[in-house]
C-alpha cells in the first residue's frame, strides 16, 4: 500500500497505462497473428487485406510506447517481406 498521496496517485497512474497498454499490445499481437495465419494457410489475398491493419496497429504501439520504435519497424519490415514473398512464392 501507498504511504504518501504521491505515492498514492503513481499507483493510479500505473495502473491505468497497465490496462491502456495491455489492450493495445494484444490488439496488435492479434492484427500480426491474423496475417500470419492467412501466409500460411496459403490465401495471400487476405494477408494482403490484413497487412495494412497490422501494420497500422504496430505503428500506433510505437507511438503510444507500448513497443519501442525500432521493434515495430523491424516487425512491420518482417511482415511485409513475408506477403510480398507469399504472392511471389
Amino acid at each position: 500500500m501507498p504511504n504518501s498521496k504521491s505515492a498514492s496517485k503513481r499507483m493510479r497512474q500505473n495502473e491505468t497505462r497497465r490496462v491502456r497498454n495491455r489492450l493495445i499490445a494484444t490488439t496488435t499481437r492479434t492484427a500480426v497473428k491474423k496475417v500470419r495465419t492467412a501466409l500460411e494457410s496459403g490465401d495471400v489475398d487476405a494477408a494482403k487485406a490484413l497487412l495494412p491493419s497490422a501494420v497500422r496497429s504496430l505503428q500506433r504501439a510505437a507511438n503510444k510506447g507500448v513497443l519501442h520504435t525500432n521493434t515495430a519497424s523491424r516487425k512491420v519490415g518482417r511482415l511485409v517481406k513475408a506477403v510480398k514473398k507469399g504472392a511471389n512464392g
